[in-house]
């Protein structure tokens, strides 16, 4: 009760919220891009409530900090017909312009991006109440990554800008575009892992119906116009709503070519059963992990701890990378849990404009009351809470919880939390987290921490055929960008990187002809005088 007390100080009253950082009034999303037309919306809206709680006379209550159009099927149909439109059977002005004129268009979209940095960052915050530094953090590596993708295709294109010859035939590969993408980011990064799929399918040629997460939506507010005035018209469309009623009938209509989803296998499982070209549908997918920590009985200590901390704990656990499960060797395991448990008491718990916070509230309407239930059904079968007020709930804070000793019984062994919930159990074989992994639906990373190179070679071994990628002595992550990011099983399909990401929202078209002087002649002339985008040796400086 104390500690339930003091966690009700960690919301500010509107007084003590700093201008800077503060939303002077609701933002009042009321337009959309159709067609290439920024166009007003006067049907119904929904109100948008962030986790950041505002202390009142009455208690606290959610601030109320906008809200946005609420589409129906009518109007995903309009977006959807739009896009089709514009990519016309890959005959269309984008499919079929010059790759440096994509560049150009979306150069021309990061720079006017760049312009909206401190209106997007605060809204980044106030709608899914991550950190001041994360989200500055996740603006500026969304607009490293437009840049990067540049760089990669230029480069693509560049190794594509000559002719080859094998027996007989004179042939030229490059990569053509496959048609309207439906792009769907997920809550915890809205507009990091949302470009991830969106910018690489459009600098690739595809048109793209974009749809931003429940949570996570305003902040596309200030981009709208950036959007409208870098791209030809029907390119983008933005549809806002829930997605259980304006995705499936994109997806039955069987018009969308690529669906590029960052979130749950179920909803991913509906989508693409409502296709009904299967086999024509391109899927990118990113699902859920249960990443696990292997803490080997030499491992450095202060070190495993301190990447474990970050691992599990950066944006509250919400994060598919985030370290979900720790193994920890039973011969340091009470002094791990104990060294972990003191770490977890000493991050700094507040609202996301405070310097150095860590933990923040939880934007999902009901995960208190979910994690709350992993740990009363975890302390229910033997585990107990190991940090002083773990797992104490006020309004949107959860307070971190580390668990001990957890065991297969428990629904936290199995589930995917995305939250600060953290269980830990020990092993004195290593068969026990080896199995573990092998026999999870999940496969993206591991962590292990030690220093033994021939027992950390014996489990890197076996392990790459389980996980997407493996992690000495670090937590789990994404980066650098130019990395493979991927998983195994359940976790996803697809591959997502910088050039990877290039590949897969693009088929590699070839253009042939027998080796004779007049087909020599005939692709001298189209190349000599400009006449096909894709015939074509120009190089992309």
């Amino acid at each position: 009760m104390v500690l339930q007390e003091s966690m009700a100080g960690l919301f500010p009253a509107e007084a003590d919220i700093p201008a800077a950082y503060g939303l002077p009034e609701p933002v009042e999303m009321d337009r959309f891009l159709l067609n290439g037309e920024l166009r007003h919306w006067e049907g119904p809206m929904q109100e948008v409530y962030s986790p950041v709680c505002v202390r009142q006379d009455t208690g606290l209550s959610r601030k109320m900090i906008g809200r946005f159009p609420l589409m129906a099927e009518g109007d995903a149909l309009a977006a959807l017909a739009a896009a089709v439109e514009a990519y016309d059977s890959g005959r269309g002005r984008w499919p079929t312009m010059p790759v440096a004129a994509r560049i150009e268009c979306v150069q021309e979209f990061a720079w006017r991006m760049k312009e909206k940095r401190g209106e997007v960052v605060r809204l980044l915050m106030w709608e899914i109440g991550k950190s001041l530094k994360d989200s500055e953090k996740e603006f500026d590596r969304t607009v490293d990554y437009i840049m990067d993708t540049i760089d990669a295709l230029k480069e693509l294109d560049r190794v594509s800008s000559r002719f080859v010859i094998q027996q007989g035939i004179i042939g030229q590969i490059r990569r053509s575009p496959l048609g309207v993408t439906l792009s769907m980011g997920p809550y915890n990064y809205p507009l990091n892992e949302t470009f991830t799929t969106l910018i690489p399918a459009l600098i690739m040629g595809n048109t793209v119906l974009l749809k931003p997460p429940r949570h996570g939506i305003l902040l596309f507010s200030p981009l709208l116009k950036a959007f409208q005035e870098s791209f030809p018209p029907g390119v983008v469309n933005t549809l806002f709503g829930a997605g259980r009623t304006i995705t499936p009938p994109l997806m039955s209509s069987g018009k969308v070519d690529v669906l590029a989803f960052i979130g749950s296998s179920k909803a991913a499982d509906l989508l693409q059963k409502a296709h009904p070209k299967m086999h024509r549908l391109r899927s990118v997918l990113g699902l859920e992990a249960k990443n696990p920590a292997i803490v080997l009985p030499d491992a450095d200590l202060d070190k495993s701890v301190e990447e474990s901390l970050v691992g599990s704990l950066s944006f509250n656990g919400q994060r598919c990378t985030a370290i979900k499960i720790i193994f920890v060797h039973e011969s340091i395991a009470y002094r791990f849990v104990a060294a972990f448990a003191k770490a977890v008491n000493a991050l700094k718990c507040g609202m996301p404009w405070e310097p150095g916070v860590v933990i923040t509230p939880l934007p999902e309407a009901g995960k208190p009351e979910y994690l709350s239930g992993l740990v009363n059904d975890a302390t229910r079968l033997g585990a107990e809470v190991m940090n002083e007020g773990g797992g104490t709930v006020r309004e949107t804070f959860f307070h971190p919880a580390v668990l001990y000793p957890v065991n297969g019984q428990m629904r936290v062994y199995t589930e995917e939390q995305f939250g600060p919930v953290i269980p830990i159990l020990p092993f004195s074989d290593l068969s026990v987290p080896i199995d573990y992994i092998t026999q999870s639906a999940y496969g993206q990373q591991v962590s292990i921490f030690g220093h033994e190179t021939m027992e950390l070679a014996n489990l890197i071994d076996p392990l790459v055929n389980q996980v997407s990628r493996v992690n000495i002595n670090s937590q789990c992550q994404r980066g650098p960008d130019i990395f493979p990011f991927t998983g195994r099983k359940d976790s996803a399909v697809g591959t997502l990187s910088v050039s990877d990401a290039l590949r897969a929202f693009s088929i590699r078209a070839l253009v042939a002809a027998r080796e004779s002087d007049q087909n020599k002649e005939i692709i001298r002339n189209i190349v000599r005088e400009g006449k096909s985008n894709f015939l074509s040796t120009d190089f992309i400086l």
